[in-house]
Formats: C-alpha cells, sequence, structure tokens
C-alpha cells in the first residue's frame, strides 16, 4: 500500500532525475568530437545533438570564423544544448624562438573557449621526424612549455591538456610517461586518446588506473590495425566506429568506472572510414556501441 509520504519521496525522486541532464547510472559524461564533419561544424552541431550527447569538441578552424563574435557560435551550441567540452588549440612549439606565440596562440584559443562558455582546450605537436625519436630533453622541454600555456590559461579558468598522438612526442607510452612526469598537474593535465595509446603499444584500460589522478578527459576512439586489405603492412591502421576495432573499449570502461571518472569521455573519428557512410551515421554506431555494450544511458 503507498502511503503520502512514500508517494511524495517517489515524486521527489522522479523529479530529481529529470533534472539530470547525463547518464543515471555513470558518473562521467559522454561528448562527440566535430572533427568526423571536416569543419562543418553547424551541420556538426545539429548531428552530434540529435544522437543524444550532450557536449561537444571543437576544432581551431571556428576560431577564425567566430572570434570577432563568439556568441553567435555559442547562440548555436545553446539552441542544440550542447557544451563545449573541448576546443582543439593545435601544435605546441619547443624551439625558443617560437615559445611566445605558441603561448599566445593558445590563450588567444583559451579566452574564445571562456567566451562559448567552454572549459577545456587540447595541445598536440608536430615535433616528431619521421625515424627519429625524441630524446628526453625534448619530451621535458614540451612539457615545460605546456606548463606555462597551462598556466597562462588557468588564469583565464580554462584547463589546458595534453593530447597523445601518434606520429608526435608522446607517440609511445614511454614518451607518454616522461610527458607526464614533467606536467605539473597545476597547470596541465592528459587527455587520454585511448586509439592513440594503443597503437603506439600500450595498453589503454591500464593506462587509465596508472594515470586516473592527471586524467582530465578521454578520447574514447577504436581503430582498425592492420587496415583491411593491407595486412602485409603491419603498421598500417585506420581509426573507425566505435567497437569495429581492436580496443578493448569494455576493460577501458571498466577501469573509468572502477575509478568513477567524473569528467568527459569524448567519442572522436577522425573521418569516415567508409565512404558509403556519413558521418551521422558513424555517429549511430557508436552510439549505439555505448548504449548496447557499455550501457550508457542516453
Amino acid at each position: 500500500m503507498t502511503t503520502r509520504r512514500s508517494f511524495i519521496q517517489q515524486s521527489s525522486l522522479l523529479a530529481f532525475s529529470t533534472l539530470i541532464p547525463f547518464s543515471a547510472n555513470k558518473s562521467y559524461q559522454m561528448g562527440y568530437s566535430a572533427i568526423t564533419w571536416s569543419g562543418n561544424d553547424e551541420q556538426a552541431i545539429t548531428d552530434i545533438a540529435s544522437l543524444g550527447f550532450k557536449g561537444i569538441q571543437l576544432r581551431a578552424n571556428s576560431f577564425p570564423v567566430y572570434k570577432d563574435d563568439p556568441s553567435v557560435l555559442k547562440a548555436k551550441l545553446d539552441a542544440a544544448k550542447l557544451k563545449l567540452v573541448m576546443f582543439s588549440s593545435g601544435n605546441v612549439e619547443i624551439d625558443p624562438a617560437k615559445e611566445m606565440a605558441t603561448i599566445e596562440q593558445h590563450v588567444n584559443h583559451a579566452k574564445f573557449v571562456k567566451a562559448l562558455g567552454g572549459t577545456s582546450i587540447q595541445l598536440t605537436n608536430s615535433l616528431r621526424k619521421k625515424g627519429v625519436l625524441p630524446t628526453e630533453a625534448e619530451l621535458v622541454r614540451l612539457a615545460q612549455v605546456m606548463n606555462e600555456i597551462g598556466k597562462r590559461t588557468k588564469e583565464i579558468g580554462i584547463q589546458t591538456t595534453y593530447h597523445n598522438h601518434m606520429n608526435q612526442f608522446g607517440e609511445t607510452p614511454e614518451e607518454v610517461e616522461t610527458l607526464v612526469k614533467n606536467m605539473n598537474p597545476a597547470y596541465a593535465k592528459l587527455l587520454l586518446d585511448v586509439a592513440h595509446y594503443f597503437q603506439g603499444g600500450g595498453n589503454p584500460a591500464e593506462a587509465v588506473l596508472k594515470y586516473k589522478d592527471v586524467i582530465h578527459a578521454f578520447h574514447i576512439k577504436d581503430v582498425e590495425a592492420p587496415v583491411k586489405g593491407q595486412e602485409s603492412n603491419p603498421k598500417s591502421y585506420k581509426f573507425v566506429e566505435l567497437g569495429q576495432g581492436k580496443v578493448d573499449l569494455a576493460a577501458v570502461f571498466k577501469n573509468i568506472d572502477q575509478i568513477k571518472f567524473k569528467g568527459w569521455a569524448i567519442v572522436e573519428l577522425d573521418a569516415v572510414p567508409d565512404k558509403a557512410r556519413t558521418p551521422l551515421q558513424c555517429g549511430e554506431i557508436s552510439r549505439n556501441f555505448l548504449s548496447d555494450k557499455i550501457g550508457y544511458q542516453f
């Protein structure tokens, strides 16, 4: 028999649940990167919102378009009920002659992100030379410049993150380790890309636990390796929709749950892997994987 008190309690719980914008069974929140739309940000915003994601990552290509009036872009995000949860700010230089310019570039991006109601920027680099391993001194230098960028963006209220990446400094787990050890977590944190980490020779599920204290966000991503039809080249790879590649995403999410991660996990797919599909259709495949295999409630 339902008492008046239990009815009120149940009604209150129901009302509260309608206020929760993210999956009630997970501590983290799921976003989606606009990179798959190749610069068509307006379509990306529409499609990502239609898929049920609440966060979006935009790229630096949006900066020259909207920098003079960020409110135009913010209005588009607000209308779609999307939060800007990460911004691809571009590469970091370690040449002392370029240091001030690279810092100013990312600080300007951070101001732009702040105007959009965003929270974080991601840093990459184009420093790796083909066939040449970075020295420890070069990795330390990169970490130092990222620390300085992070110190400046923190003053604005924006978190700086380092994104591990193939063909860059930080390709291998050992390089990531050196960078993280030299990053000041007060200023620079880790955006762990699980597919890049896998392709670089690491175990991304183990990295979730190893770096749990410095991870600010995740790129949730899958990779086919070697590429079908290119088995003779074991180093060939391409990024694919979630569940279509070799990354043990179930293990990754198990550990994300274990550390009770409360930030953003952002699905990223660099480009449409099958030209017969659209970015939206790719997004549907990944969303369905998250719903059916991971148990994320959209």
